[in-house]
């Protein structure tokens, strides 16, 4: 393991960084968006356990999450680092414009779970010989989210490594979002380091997880009590009146 002022570090992923011999067009998509600028200008520490990405839809949380995925070597319609699943290229440039800074020992394995392609992913699946997941399309969305969840995330008898979750709410009901925030309390434990996009404010609650907003003025790390999804949810189910006067 690389030894860091004078104590090990244990995290698959140290910082993601910008590639000095990389060709950025910084005046065109995804540069323009704050927080891809501040991540090519600045970088990015990741700390051990898990860290979530909140913000609007266009704030760059799937953009980013993509890239970094990308650069680690996973593949960017989903699935695990030794995987090769495509079906129709439409991922930005980030990956290619970011290295990634690895603690010396640690497990390279990664995985990421892209809500929207999961689809093709299950049917990449089926097609491998002796596949075990060929019953995946037969789930419900959330049902199949749950089994990856068991099966690939969290399995005890998997090496620990790097996780990228984008969005996975999208498929979850309360019950199962609060299956994953137990989960992934227990693969940031198991040493497994998750990087998570998301606008549920129930997994952002997990306790002790790092969390960032972005927004236009690109990336910041704040508290869940602060974050602008938290007091709008509250600010709605406590008088949902208050919204339909004025989108009604």
């Amino acid at each position: 393991m690389a030894e860091r002022g004078g104590l090990f570090d244990d995290r698959p992923v140290r910082r993601i960084l910008p590639d000095p011999d990389a060709v950025i067009d910084r005046a065109a998509w995804p540069a323009t968006v704050p927080a891809v600028a501040q991540l090519l200008r600045d970088g990015l520490e990741l700390p051990r356990g898990v860290t979530f990405l909140v913000g609007e839809n266009g704030s760059g949380k799937s953009t980013v999450i993509e890239g970094i995925a990308t650069a680690y070597g996973m593949p960017p319609e989903g699935g695990s680092t030794n995987g090769s699943h495509v079906t129709r290229p439409s991922e930005s440039p980030l990956g290619g414009w970011l290295r990634i800074e690895r603690s010396l020992g640690t497990p390279r394995w990664g995985f990421f779970l892209r809500a929207e392609t999961m689809h093709g992913y299950y049917t990449y699946l089926e097609s491998l010989p002796q596949s075990p997941d060929t019953h995946l399309h037969q789930l419900s969305h959330g049902e199949s989210f749950n089994d990856l969840l068991a099966n690939k995330l969290n399995h005890p008898a998997h090496v620990t490594g790097f996780a990228c979750l984008d969005e996975p709410e999208a498929a979850l009901s309360f019950g199962s979002t609060l299956k994953w925030l137990a989960e992934l309390n227990e693969m940031a434990a198991r040493g497994t380091q998750v990087l998570c996009a998301t606008h549920s404010p129930v997994l952002a609650a997990l306790p002790g997880a790092h969390i960032l907003e972005l927004g236009e003025w690109g990336m910041r790390e704040t508290a869940w009590e602060d974050l602008e999804i938290v007091m709008h949810w509250r600010s709605f189910l406590d008088a949902p009146e208050r919204y339909f006067r004025h989108l009604l």
